[in-house]
């Protein structure tokens, strides 16, 4: 079995080529997933973040409200480090376990896609680092499209991530998104055949 990370920035369309890979027949572990599982109510993860940020963050429901969690914690790094500290090992094991499901079931590819790879040393759960990259103006473009945000909008987010140089830095394989999703296709499946033909 090999083990795909596949990330990207945002706007860069790491979610075609995730369904490209899908389609090609790799199976998938999103990372968005993973990450909701995490916050379950009266899951252990749950539980941790109501005692570090209290239960206002609570839907009637049980439910952790992201939006008010997330106001307390993006405004402060330390809020932000600490939920991170409750989340990520959570997170970083429920991939573990994934993976080895797999293997156990005799898969063939396995692509772990999310964003935050490199930066959570996740990178290092994976055999192959895949990376999807675009220039910012499509980027840029891109996001004015789908979802109306402006340029300097579109550069704060570019900005609150790693830079693509340095994700690049631990790519093994680098996609250049700056075209059309035929363009994407056929470059995906280059990619495939020649690093895993045969499988």
């Amino acid at each position: 079995m090999i083990v795909i990370g596949l990330t990207g920035g945002i706007g860069s369309g790491k979610s075609e080529v995730a369904q490209i890979l899908r389609n090609l027949g790799a199976q998938i572990i999103d990372l968005d997933h993973v990450g909701h599982e995490a916050y379950l109510p009266h899951s252990e993860g749950w539980s941790a973040i109501i005692e570090a940020f209290g239960d206002s963050i609570l839907e009637v429901s049980g439910e952790i409200n992201r939006k008010k969690l997330g106001a307390q914690v993006f405004s402060d790094p330390n809020a932000l480090k600490r939920l991170n500290e409750i989340v990520h090992p959570r997170m970083r094991a429920m991939i573990m376990e994934r993976i080895q499901e797999h293997r156990d079931k005799k898969t063939e590819v396995v692509v772990v896609d999310g964003a935050i790879l490199i930066e959570t040393g996740w990178a290092s759960l994976v055999d192959e680092l895949w990376v999807v990259a675009a220039y910012e103006k499509v980027i840029a473009q891109r996001l004015n499209e789908r979802d109306g945000l402006s340029i300097a909008e579109v550069r704060k987010r570019i900005s609150a991530q790693i830079s693509t140089e340095e994700r690049e830095k631990h790519a093994t394989v680098v996609i250049e998104n700056n075209s059309n999703i035929e363009d994407l296709r056929r470059k995906v499946h280059d990619f495939w055949e020649s690093r895993l033909g045969g499988r």
